[in-house]
């Protein structure tokens, strides 16, 4: 599985961003999904997480109420919608595909896009 995160930009505290995961390889649909995010200086943190039939989700208590992660199949994408973001949010963010289902775990992902950046002004 091959991915590649796009969205990012520079948007104002209390906008929005959708992110984008676009996926190849015919196994997509069976892997679990994740976004992670780095912030400058820190190391990588779960963001969200979605199983592989799209019925479970899990959140970081951070982004719980203010992002919502979502996936395509016939699209092979996964995408995370993000609102009131906040300037702590500021952080490169990456997709994982892996085959734990709602792991917060790094490890537990094998496959990572090249991160996207998410930049929040207050």
């Amino acid at each position: 599985v091959q991915l590649q995160a796009y969205g990012g930009g520079l948007v104002q505290a209390g906008g929005s961003l959708r992110l984008s995961c676009a996926a190849s390889g015919r196994t997509f649909s069976s892997y679990h999904m994740a976004w992670f995010y780095q912030a400058p200086g820190k190391e990588r943190e779960f963001v969200a997480a979605i199983s592989w039939s799209g019925d479970s989700t899990a959140y970081a208590d951070s982004v719980k109420g203010r992002f919502t992660i979502s996936r395509d199949k016939a699209k092979n994408s996964v995408y995370l919608q993000m609102n009131s973001l906040k300037p702590e949010d500021t952080a490169v963010y990456y997709c994982a595909a892996g085959r734990f289902s709602l792991s917060r775990s790094i490890n537990s992902y094998g496959y990572w896009g090249q991160g996207t950046l998410v930049t929040v002004s207050s």
